[in-house]
């Protein structure tokens, strides 16, 4: 059976990503003033909550690609990044700042074509 493994670059962006929404997560729940200083007008409770819920769900989403590495954890994490860039929009972020916080997923697809051993982390994905 072959083993199937991933470029180290691969699992230090999946440990960055871990870490940097773990950060935005809590920064949702506990630093409100630092977010509004960026926005027009405070951002609704119910917005706020889904991007924790989001954030909460991109971390599981991780720790299971990073551990089990498949690929329909990728393709959730498409997902949960397109339900955040909607919501920031909403919420008076503005286009630009959103567009940075949906490249995580471009990076992410990119870091996945390293190979290793001749085979990319994509293709290794199950």
């Amino acid at each position: 059976m072959e083993s199937k493994q991933r470029h180290g670059c691969v699992t230090a962006w999946l440990i960055f990503m871990i870490i940097g929404n773990s950060y935005s997560t809590l920064s949702y729940l506990f630093i409100d003033d630092m977010l509004s200083q960026f926005l027009s007008e405070p951002i609704q409770d119910s917005m706020r909550y889904a991007l924790v819920l989001l954030g909460i769900l991109n971390l599981i989403i991780f720790i299971l690609m990073l551990v089990q590495m498949r690929k329909w954890t990728f393709w959730a994490y498409v997902g949960t990044g397109l339900i955040t860039f909607l919501i920031n929009i909403s919420i008076g972020l503005g286009v630009g700042p959103s567009i940075i916080g949906f490249m995580g997923v471009v990076i992410l697809y990119a870091v996945l074509q390293i190979k290793q051993n001749g085979k990319t982390a994509w293709k290794n994905l199950k």
